[in-house]
Formats: structure tokens, sequence, C-alpha cells
């Protein structure tokens, strides 16, 4: 009966998970996080290095823009909730600077099982003061990060990198969560 109720669980989660990564945009399959990776890493060595932003998240101003280490621009456009109880964090990295910009380990966070992803946000957490809780970016089945990965730790001048991340919703009270990734100060933003 114990195995019947686990197994059972099991499944349930499985699906969970699948009918999210689906609702997210993605096709639930095993390249989920390195789709919006191909399209936003660094450009051919044949074009000027700016990226086209033809998979820029939204259109329109955002709702946090904060500089972080070495001039890059953090810009947020949307953080909203949907029915499974997660929250999708969508934005953009931008190097407006005449330097290329290396991208720092500490986004991957600290876990060693989401190490073998390569580079993510794994380290980009959100925290509801009101509410005395930090949020971490979820994880799939096979410990995966549920946010951008793979993408080039190298952004050129110019260049455009844009990024998703999933976290738990936190409760439908808490309307603004600070987000924090390393080399950045927090910046509040808005859940909708």
């Amino acid at each position: 009966m114990r195995t019947m109720r686990r197994a059972g669980a099991a499944a349930l989660l499985s699906a969970a998970l699948t009918f999210s990564l689906t609702a997210c945009g993605g096709d639930g399959g095993e390249d989920k996080g390195k789709e919006p990776a191909s399209s936003s890493s660094a450009p051919d060595k044949s074009d000027d290095g700016k990226s086209d932003n033809a998979t820029a998240p939204t259109s329109g101003d955002p709702i946090a823009n904060v500089k972080g280490d070495g001039g890059l621009e953090l810009a947020v456009y949307s953080a909203k909730r949907d029915d499974g109880g997660f929250l999708t964090v969508d934005g953009q990295f931008k190097n407006p600077g005449s330097e290329g910009y290396t991208v720092p380990v500490s986004w991957n966070g600290l876990e060693q099982s989401v190490a073998a992803t390569g580079n993510s946000f794994a380290g980009m957490t959100l925290v509801d003061s009101k509410g005395r809780k930090r949020y971490y970016v979820l994880r799939d089945t096979d410990n995966r990060p549920l946010t951008t990965y793979a993408y080039n730790s190298y952004i050129k001048p110019g260049q455009i990198l844009t990024f998703f991340a999933q976290f738990p919703a936190p409760p439908t009270s808490t309307t603004k969560v600070a987000l924090q990734l390393p080399g950045f100060p927090s910046t509040t933003i808005e859940i909708s």
C-alpha cells in the first residue's frame, strides 16, 4: 500500500511538472532550459556582436532596471503567477559597455548538483520581506534549474541575453518581492 502511494505521488509530481513546463511555453522536453539560451547566447562571429533582440521577453518598459558589476544592466519585464502555484520572472541582461563581460560562477548558485547544467541563473533568489521568506529557483526531476541555462558565459559589448526563472509563488497577499542575483543590488519587482 505504501509503495502504491509513493508511485502515485511520483506520477502526480511528474505530471504537474510536465504541465508547468508546457504552460510556461516549453514543450516539456529535455531541452527546456537550452532553447532560450541558443537564441540568446553569443551571436555568430560574422555579425557585429549585437543581438537582434528577437527573443526579448516582452515589449514595453521593464518593471525593474538595475546596473551591476561591469556596468551590466538587468531589466525585468514580468513576474507572473500561474495556476500551478509558480512565479515566472522574465527579463534580460544587456552589456552596454565597450568591453565583454564574463558571467560569474556565482550566478549558478552554490549547489553542486546543478553544476552539470552549465551556466544558469540558479543563484537568483526572491525575498518576500513581508512574509520573511526566501524563494529559490525550482528544479525539475533531474535536478536541472527551471531557468535559462547552458548559455554562453561571455556577453559581448552590446549583446542582450534574455532569461526566465521559475520560483514557487509567494502567497497572493504578497505583491512585491526583492530580486537578488550576485553582482547586482537587490531590486524590488511587482508580481502580476
